[in-house]
């Protein structure tokens, strides 16, 4: 195979990852869109087995490693797909990024103690300034990606009895000031690799990039977890670009830039529906002060219910409008809402659901969670299309949701003051469906729970909604 060709197999590969991007920006081509990012990367990957074949020095050896660690890799991430439930799908995420930091530290690693293996020189002569800019930058992004991806990780799985892994934010004092310091000294001691070559410095600055990564992550608490798993796809974008410059390699320059440019869009897209900085989150001061603020729960009487007296309400409703919240994944509702949802709308009531931009544990989470009981895209809204419409819905179902529908937002003084939220408490009834009272992940009350309009439903979601099928019938 030609380096043209090579070249020409390459070019359409990333072809092949613009249109899954754009596949994936709407629900109804998103399958298309996977189906263009599946053959992307098998084109990238058989071309790059056939070129380690031509220019390796033992092709055989060579070629027996990629397929090799195609066949480990590809199996191990097969079992893990197949195994990974909805709930757990954003530690998945996180563990991905993380290994895609890695992968960038290993061949940067690689290329600066063996340049001449990569094509970045000849045997015995120096990297070129510019290789070693890109092998900095890439390196550096690449180790901050991966051990704040692991801390996203532990922050996500809520299961780790580790102080950085839970959910609530880690602070200290100073901590801004100890991030500035080591930033800096992160990057001059890689521009004294770029300039002076110097190989300790390079792992000093491997080993700071490691610590700033956890440093920037530990303190955003739970309910800013969306946007930082969004941040660090980006960052792992970028990892992946910086290490296509040093290698040559279009194809890793082009989908890296891709993940990278949309990671970075979507984490400013995600901050504006939480009303927070994102340069915050790029200097990792971001969540710190809503998740530390959040003051104790009021102690007062809330209207509670059973189904039976929810599919009372439902059944005699004109308009109903669902708000799903990571209570509804944990439980793994999302086909007993959809059993529901048909029942009423047989009997002629208007059904439809509100998507917060922020709500579950990642972008597009509960988007995710209602396609997967094949929910029809033309009932599921974003917040900006039906925020407007709360004012004349008869009622509004909460299935698991706080902070998403949480009226303090509207409140001066409260940690979470101007994040948009659904405008449930703007219905002419609410029935809410929890576990318990306890908080969400911003730790705040919620004082839609205590309206007179309001009726709270304790128990799993999906109990409680086949009990409200039930008495639909």
């Amino acid at each position: 195979m030609s380096l043209n060709v090579v070249t020409l197999l390459y070019l359409v590969a990333s072809i092949c990852f613009i249109q899954a991007l754009k596949g994936l920006s709407h629900p109804t081509t998103s399958r298309i869109g996977n189906g263009f990012g599946m053959a992307g990367m098998a084109i990238a990957v058989v071309t790059t087995a056939a070129l380690v074949a031509k220019l390796a020095e033992n092709p055989a050896a060579g070629l027996a490693y990629v397929l090799g660690g195609l066949v480990v890799g590809g199996g191990l991430g097969a079992i893990m797909a197949k195994r990974v439930e909805m709930t757990k799908m954003p530690e998945l995420v996180a563990f991905m990024h993380s290994m895609i930091g890695l992968a960038a530290v290993f061949i940067a690693v690689a290329a600066v103690v063996e340049p001449y293996a990569f094509g970045i020189t000849q045997k015995g002569d120096p990297i070129p300034y510019g290789n070693r800019l890109e092998l900095f930058l890439g390196a550096a992004i690449g180790a901050i990606t991966f051990s704040g991806s692991v801390i996203a990780f532990g922050k996500l799985s809520g299961k780790y009895k580790f102080r950085l892994f839970q959910g609530a934010p880690v602070v200290f004092q100073g901590q801004h000031m100890l991030n500035l310091v080591l930033g800096i000294a992160t990057i001059v001691l890689g521009l004294g690799f770029v300039f002076a070559g110097n190989f300790g410095a390079f792992l000093a600055m491997l080993a700071l990039s490691f610590v700033v990564g956890v440093l920037i992550i530990i303190p955003i608490g739970g309910a800013d977890m969306p946007v930082v798993v969004s941040m660090l796809n980006s960052y792992s974008g970028w990892a992946a670009a910086g290490i296509g410059f040093s290698l040559n390699n279009p194809m890793l320059i082009i989908a890296g830039s891709l993940v990278g440019s949309s990671g970075a869009i979507l984490s400013y897209i995600m901050c504006k529906a939480m009303n927070r900085s994102f340069f915050n989150v790029i200097l990792g001061g971001f969540g710190g002060e809503a998740a530390t603020s959040g003051g104790a729960q009021q102690q007062r009487s809330v209207r509670s219910g059973s189904a039976d007296d929810v599919a009372f309400v439902l059944g005699n409703a004109d308009s109903v409008i669902i708000v799903p919240g990571y209570g509804l994944a944990v439980a793994r509702a999302q086909h007993a809402v959809k059993e529901m949802a048909h029942k009423l709308t047989a009997k002629g009531i208007q059904v439809r659901y509100a998507i917060h931009p922020v709500a579950g544990r990642m972008p597009g989470h509960m988007n995710v969670l209602l396609a997967e009981a094949e929910i029809p895209y033309d009932q599921v809204l974003e917040m900006e299309d039906i925020n407007s419409d709360f004012g004349t819905t008869d009622v509004v179902l909460v299935l698991g949701a706080n902070d998403v529908v949480n009226p303090l937002a509207h409140e001066k003084g409260s940690p979470i003051y101007g994040m948009p939220i659904l405008e449930a408490h703007k219905a002419r009834t609410v029935i809410v469906n929890k576990r318990s009272m306890a908080a969400g992940y911003a730790g705040l009350d919620n004082p839609l729970f205590y309206l007179d309009k309001t009726m709270m439903v304790f128990g799993d979601a999906k109990k409680v909604i086949e009990d409200i099928v039930k008495g639909l019938d």
